[in-house]
């Protein structure tokens, strides 16, 4: 019961916001009394924090895939991007910001977990793009990680950028090509322009 209810809040959480679903609304899209959800969660926080790191998770299990695939480094990253965004329906209800907002201590733990995978994911990418050729050999590898785990994360602040001028598709796509041209070669780059114009039509 718990995987069930553990599936179904994590998704009226990522369609309609952290704070706007109640334990009710749970109740009542599974079918079953809130008894039954408080038998196995003791409060709404618990099952946020469960739900926030098990979607983490989920998306991490993901990206490995991708990178197992061994494309490369500049097809893995859109790959990366556009699987990220299918997986969190496209960020619609904004669920990082209201995680911060609402439950900063879960937000912090996650975006804690989240940088240390990120970290070796990109630093990862970094290196085998200038193994390849693809990426620029005088790149401070740390870096241009840390800068990138900032930005990734800093796009998603709605007051900065509004969903309703900056769409999270069109924003992420924006950003992975900002990261990119700061980086690559020219052959890099040549992989970059055949990427760069089937994404914006998406």
């Amino acid at each position: 019961m718990k995987t069930e209810i553990l599936n179904t809040a994590s998704e009226l959480f990522l369609n309609l916001g952290f704070k706007s679903v109640t334990m009710d609304d749970i109740a009542y899209e599974m079918g079953i009394s809130k008894k039954t959800i408080y038998s196995q969660y003791n409060h709404k926080t618990e099952l946020v924090q469960d739900v926030s790191f098990h979607l983490l998770n989920q998306i991490f299990e993901g990206v490995d895939a991708i990178i197992h695939e061994n494309k490369n480094p500049i097809e893995e990253l859109y790959d990366i991007k556009k699987y990220v965004l299918q997986h969190l329906k496209g960020e619609k209800s904004s669920p990082a910001q209201q995680l911060q907002k609402y439950y900063p201590k879960i937000y912090d733990a996650l975006k804690s977990k989240q940088y240390s995978y990120m970290q070796a994911c990109v630093c990862s990418n970094l290196t085998r793009g200038i193994e390849q050729g693809l990426f620029r050999k005088n790149l401070n590898i740390d870096f241009v990680s840390r800068i990138y785990f900032i930005g990734i994360t800093g796009i998603k602040d709605t007051v900065i950028f509004p969903i309703e001028d900056f769409p999270a598709a069109s924003l992420h796509e924006r950003y992975l090509e900002y990261h990119l041209r700061g980086i690559v070669t020219t052959k890099g780059r040549q992989i970059l322009k055949k990427l760069i114009k089937p994404n914006h039509n998406q």
